[in-house]
């Protein structure tokens, strides 16, 4: 027995009945380990009766089951009535991880903390550090405006303009309620306020004493819970190592070589027009041209097209290890309301609303009457413009990461599977420009033009908002670019440099 996907994956061909007992065990996750535990793709059947054989349940009852738990998602596809394997889709990964069948892919860390320094008693003036670690990014409406002036001025000598021990608060704190005029309703004599403005502590006010504890106490009270706490040092050196690992698998899928495909009629294809990605060639078959196109076909390591599986069992095709893309829909249906109205979703209904294409693809009655009557050229113009139009969805759906939903009142995402995280998207490029201080080159609105792609482009900045994550494109007439209608996007050239 082949060990297939266990092979792929890298990992020890798991066993049912060991698995079965797993917290994040469910039917759909312990249909995952059947299909990796025999190697290759399984009827729900099949499935079934090993769910019986393994002690997971009777198989008749396995069956209901495995038929309610939509069995048809990824990382399963359903190819006929056989259910494989994607393993290059990311879901499996997790499902891997959570079923215990892999360990982490960042090695776990060790640090080793220093005890932190023994602080001093009330005797001891307060330093410039202990203020900055007792107050850093403190919020401190429980203190008294007079208590944290005394503080300040204690670390720095004792004497100081107010404005500028205000100024320390507002570098350190998120809010305060210390401002210079706090002076004007202070009677306890901690803090006097000199005659040209500037502020001195009291040396010999019991206040003084007290403020050191109470800010040597917040200290230990930090300290405690950052101590249970991840460690900052050790959270940066996970950040960093998962970047890098991102960073390079995503220049190993972008090394990919891709193609677009399009074969009429599906079922049993008589035609075909494919389209390199990187280079944007196009290239037509009928007929007994059909003959070439596996050997084209074994020449690419990602072949996008609709109902991928099917056509290229169609086509005898075997894609082996090579990276699929379905660009068909990916669900069925939108829930257009409570009362249960549906809307079904096709192919031409996304090309419509993420690419602005009207008529996406031709009438599929005249493609078959060229076919009969041999029409070539009239063909391979019809099918070279139905690619195009599968092309547009293609670059739409990686440069979001999603297709859009359009139509009547809706206007939604549906995320596409084939889309790896570690890739970037427009999210990341705009993320990037903002960080770098750059300006973006996009298209919107029209389908761009196939001869010259960046006619129509526009130059837009990047502008944040108040939230750390809000960021809006704007153009150089001063209005916002719906992110959504960008069909094209790359940095832009320094402007000195046009």
């Amino acid at each position: 027995m082949t060990k297939h996907y266990a092979d792929l994956l890298g990992i020890q061909a798991p066993s049912l009945a060991a698995v079965k007992d797993s917290r994040e065990a469910n039917t759909f996750a312990l249909m995952i380990v059947a299909l990796i535990e025999r190697g290759e793709p399984m009827t729900l059947a099949e499935i079934a009766t090993r769910f019986g054989q393994a002690g997971v349940q009777p198989a008749f009852e396995a069956l209901r089951s495995l038929k309610r738990c939509r069995p048809a998602r990824p990382p399963v596809y359903r190819d006929g009535d056989m259910y494989e394997l994607d393993v290059h889709d990311d879901e499996l990964d997790l499902w891997l991880f959570r079923l215990g069948l892999r360990g982490p892919k960042v090695p776990r860390l060790k640090v080793v903390r220093r005890p932190p320094a023994r602080l001093p008693g009330p005797e001891t003036p307060l330093t410039t550090s202990e203020i900055e670690e007792a107050f850093r990014d403190a919020n401190l409406y429980g203190w008294s405006a007079q208590r944290l002036a005394l503080a300040v001025l204690d670390s720095h000598g004792g004497h100081m303009p107010g404005s500028k021990v205000v100024g320390v608060l507002k570098q350190l704190t998120k809010e305060c309620f210390l401002g210079v005029e706090s002076a004007d309703r202070w009677r306890a004599m901690a803090v006097i306020v000199e005659t040209d403005g500037s502020w001195r502590s009291n040396p010999d006010h019991e206040a003084l004493r007290s403020t050191r504890k109470a800010v040597r106490d917040r200290i230990e009270k930090r300290r405690r819970w950052e101590a249970q706490g991840p460690e900052p040092a050790l959270l940066n050196a996970y950040r960093k190592r998962t970047e890098a690992r991102r960073a390079a698998h995503a220049a190993e899928l972008a090394r990919l070589n891709r193609v677009v495909l399009h074969a009429f009629p599906a079922d049993a294809p008589r035609a075909a027009a494919l389209i390199v990605v990187a280079t944007r060639e196009i290239t037509t078959l009928v007929g007994e041209e059909m003959k070439m196109l596996p050997a084209l076909l074994a020449s690419f390591d990602f072949i996008a097209a609709v109902n991928v599986r099917p056509l290229l069992r169609a086509l005898s095709f075997d894609p082996g290890t090579r990276r699929l893309a379905d660009l068909g829909p990916p669900q069925k249906s939108y829930s257009l309301n409570q009362r249960g109205r549906t809307l079904r979703i096709t192919t031409e209904l996304l090309i419509q609303g993420s690419c602005g294409i009207a008529i996406p693809f031709g009438d599929p009655h005249k493609l078959r009457t060229y076919l009969d009557i041999g029409h070539g050229m009239r063909l391979r113009r019809r099918l070279e413009s139905d690619a195009k139009s599968l092309f547009a969805l293609y670059r739409y759906g990686r440069l979001h990461g999603a297709y859009r939903l359009r139509w009547g009142i809706v206007d939604d995402r549906l995320r596409v599977p084939w889309v790896h995280p570690d890739e970037p998207t427009l999210w990341h490029l705009i993320a990037e420009a903002m960080e770098k201080g750059l300006e973006i080159e996009i298209v919107t609105a029209t389908p761009p033009t196939w001869d010259n792609p960046w006619a129509r482009s526009c130059r837009c900045r990047v502008l944040g908002g108040q939230r750390s994550w809000e960021r809006s494109l704007v153009d150089d007439d001063g209005f916002i670019v719906d992110e959504l209608d960008v069909q094209l996007a790359r940095f832009a050239r320094p402007r000195s440099s046009i």
